[in-house]
């Protein structure tokens, strides 16, 4: 840390003495814009998840990861900061963050937040310093700034392309009204990339972390975790092995080994504040490669997302589990579980047969037993806002989208809004209690009066009930023990497994009809009985009988 940096310890996290308590959380992640807004602009804020505490109380979430919240332009809502410490006026200020983590604290909530070190805001003092000071100058170290190629150099410094779509390199005007140099930016233009092989960068990252830490954040999500650091000599990609917003392990964008030692900065100033913790949005398929990310002294926690991107088959599901279980057993790292987060199709959509209410309807049955089986499982689970509602992906129209995916794919990705469409509260009509304007930043549609929490409350086979009897379940029985799980015979479009130390059984069955059911207590069913067999589509909690 820099010697002229004066620290200010103004809060601590929730119960520093319990270290561990990330190992088996439940962490609900809260999209701001998009959750309750207090002012009526349309736009969620910061008082009005202070709002809906007591929502996530009732639900016993043990922490809520917040998206992004620091000054930005929102040119990708909020993934391109401007000023890293500080929260944007679109959802409040400082003293109403502090009183958020103050709240939540007293409701025995834990908060962490979204951290973007990967890239800044072309609004970012040192991208405009950067700019201005010209060809090899210290400012324009701190990125990537590169000559082109060709005699005139009007051609990129190498083909890479941005996973939002298009070239990955921009080229600037001089101070001198000549082209000149490009920058790299694997996301959007107006997010240049930073290069952490430059010591400003490392030491403002940790001034970042100490900031918010000193405030009683209990942790980071880490944007981008495994993007850090580039290839050196920034290699040419093979560009036919792209696709908008995925990549692979051999991609010189990504998952480089000089990424480490960074992580390793980051856990050392985490591990100044106890209880805190890390999780890290990573990438990479190969399990060895991924368990790096995850060593003792780096990410407390490693987003896996093969359950999230399986098909509802069971062969796929079984591999899910099975291959995040393998991931992290070399280093002894919880896995982490999520069906579904801000960049991904909603579950209760991916898992429909088909676009018609039924299909629908089917889909939100698969998507509650999948619930059941993630929550059965050893360590950490995500849920993403909406999901205890069983909301479905929204298809917008064109001129509703404003993901810059839309734009930068050339229309040919329609992008991620339709999983960030605002929660439906209360009401039978639009806003539905998100906002006291109808003008919401994502139109909501007409038809969710039946899924909002308010309706969802007085039914107790909704989906929003079955989460918090779930998760309730999940933290007070102790037949949810133990670190692994053995694997039952089942039949066919069937899956089985126990947790080998508390003898839990979990039963998910695909099969379009009902199955017998393994004998035992049944603690909860995603769905009715049939004829005192499970139901299709649906999975079942069993403990064996005292």
């Amino acid at each position: 840390m820099s010697p002229n940096i004066v620290r200010s310890r103004t809060a601590s996290q929730l119960n520093p003495a319990d270290r561990d308590w990330w190992r088996h959380a439940v962490v609900y992640q809260v999209y701001p814009r998009s959750f309750a807004d207090s002012n009526g602009d349309g736009i969620g804020d910061l008082d009005g998840i202070i709002g809906k505490l007591g929502h996530l109380e009732l639900l016993g979430v043990d922490a809520v990861w917040l998206s992004p919240v620091m000054r930005s332009p929102m040119a990708d809502h909020g993934y391109d900061v401007s000023d890293p410490r500080a929260i944007d006026p679109l959802f409040g200020d400082l003293a109403t963050f502090d009183r958020l983590i103050a709240q939540a604290h007293s409701r025995d909530i834990r908060v962490a937040m979204d951290l973007v070190p990967n890239h800044t805001s072309i609004e970012h003092p040192w991208f405009a310093e950067a700019l201005a000071a010209g060809r090899g100058s210290a400012a324009r170290s701190r990125y990537f700034f590169r000559d082109g190629r060709g005699d005139d150099g009007s051609l990129p410094p190498n083909n890479w392309v941005s996973v939002f779509g298009g070239p990955a390199w921009s080229r600037i005007t001089e101070p001198d009204g000549r082209p000149g140099q490009w920058y790299l930016h694997l996301f959007a233009p107006e997010q240049p990339d930073l290069d952490f092989e430059n010591p400003d960068v490392v030491a403002d990252l940790e001034h970042t972390l100490r900031f918010w830490l000193d405030r009683g954040v209990d942790g980071f999500r880490i944007d981008v975790a495994h993007g850090l650091a580039k290839a050196p000599g920034l290699p040419d990609m093979d560009v036919g092995a792209a696709q908008v917003l995925r990549h692979t392990d051999s991609d010189p964008r990504f998952n480089n080994p000089q990424v480490h030692p960074i992580h390793r900065r980051i856990r050392a100033v985490v591990d100044e504040y106890p209880g805190a913790f890390t999780v890290g949005e990573v990438w990479v398929d190969d399990n060895a490669q991924f368990a790096a990310y995850l060593r003792p002294d780096e990410l407390h926690l490693g987003f896996n997302f093969r359950l999230a991107t399986a098909g509802y088959r069971v062969d796929e599901i079984r591999s899910a589990i099975d291959n995040s279980l393998a991931a992290v057993a070399s280093v002894g790292a919880p896995p982490t579980w999520t069906l579904s987060n801000h960049d991904v199709y909603r579950e209760a959509t991916r898992y429909a047969p088909d676009d018609s209410p039924a299909g629908h309807a089917i889909g939100v049955d698969r998507a509650r037993a999948l619930l059941l089986v993630e929550l059965a499982l050893p360590g950490t689970v995500f849920i993403y806002n909406g999901a205890e509602l069983g909301l479905p992906n929204v298809d917008l129209p064109d001129e509703a989208l404003v993901d810059p995916v839309w734009e930068r794919s050339g229309h040919t990705a329609r992008g991620r809004d339709g999983c960030r469409v605002p929660i439906p509260w209360e009401g039978s009509a639009p806003p539905f209690g998100f906002s006291s304007t109808p003008h919401t930043w994502l139109p909501m549609p007409p038809d969710w009066a039946a899924l909002t929490v308010e309706k969802q409350l007085e039914d107790v086979y909704s989906t929003l009930s079955l989460y918090r009897r779930a998760i309730e379940l999940r933290d007070h029985r102790r037949e949810f023990s133990g670190e692994g799980i053995e694997w039952y015979g089942a039949p066919a479009g069937c899956l089985a497994f126990r947790r080998t130390a508390g003898h839990l059984v979990c039963v998910l069955n695909t099969r379009p009809e009902p199955v017998t059911m393994p004998p035992g207590e049944i603690l909860l069913t995603s769905k009715p009985l049939v004829d005192g067999k499970l139901a299709a589509d649906a999975a079942v909690w069993l403990v064996p009988r005292r």
